[in-house]
């Protein structure tokens, strides 16, 4: 028994592996590749040089794979890649990336992407993200792993999104999250460390208090930001389970291109 509808269109050159199933009314352009096991609910369409991996799930309506929304994309041959194990839910939108950039949009594993959000050209997302309604990420936004942004929250093009850190509903996220951070409001600020999130993925007692002295550090003894860099770095020699986790966060902020939510 085929597992595509009648009505769908599998357009020649797709690569659609045996076990995948396709609902009514969808498209999957000639350029897709779609791994085993995935569910493309009906109506999506899926368009573009769009590689997928194994045992997604897409709801209802969904457009990946569409051109970038970049006036200065003139047609190029640009990429979406997704992994494995992503639940993408209904209306929402991923779109190929720029030659701009690196000429790909990526999603990493196991990822949690609820209706309407929309991901812009060149955002790399990684694993264990969970991407409530509505959430907004403009062109070139990197999203670390196991980052939580709210609903209806706009990113600004070239923002990143630090690991294990959390994003407020609502808000308007113009510079970095550091890694660990809640962070709420238009323009969002730091609201302390996710602990309850890190708690949940297993980090122990140790690491807590240490990230929540690094967070002091950052953002609660009136240190400049090269004063902070300084404590920072000798907090992260301490010895204990927090020293690996403050020195991601040090090499967050080194990084940092839009400067750090203040």
């Amino acid at each position: 028994m085929s597992r595509i509808h009648p009505t769908a269109i599998v357009e020649p050159g797709a690569q659609v592996d045996e076990s995948v199933e396709i609902g009514a009314y969808a498209v999957v352009g000639a350029n897709v590749s779609i791994g085993a096991r995935t569910i493309v609910g009906s109506h999506t369409v899926i368009e573009g040089y769009t590689t997928i991996g194994e045992d997604n799930r897409f709801g209802h309506f969904a457009a990946i794979g569409g051109r970038p929304q970049d006036m200065k994309y003139k047609g190029e041959p640009t990429k979406l890649v997704i992994g494995n194990r992503n639940t993408i839910r209904e209306y929402t939108t991923l779109h190929t990336g720029t030659v701009q950039d690196t000429g790909v949009t990526i999603i990493g594993d196991d990822n949690w992407i609820m209706a309407y959000v929309h991901v812009g050209h060149d955002c790399r997302l990684g694993s264990n993200v969970i991407m409530s309604s509505n959430a907004q990420l403009a062109g070139h936004v990197i999203v670390d792993d196991y980052a939580i942004v709210g609903g209806m929250t706009g990113v600004h093009q070239f923002v990143r999104i630090g690991a294990h850190s959390m994003v407020g509903g609502a808000s308007a996220l113009v510079q970095d999250v550091p890694p660990f951070v809640v962070a709420a409001g238009n323009k969002a600020v730091p609201h302390g460390v996710n602990v309850e999130g890190l708690r949940r993925r297993g980090f122990s007692p140790d690491a807590i208090s240490a990230l929540r002295s690094a967070y002091r550090t950052l953002y609660k003894n009136g240190l400049s930001l090269e004063e902070a860099k300084v404590q920072l770095a000798e907090l992260a020699e301490a010895g204990g389970d927090g020293d690996v986790h403050v020195k991601a966060l040090i090499a967050f902020v080194e990084q940092s291109q839009r400067g750090i939510i203040r």
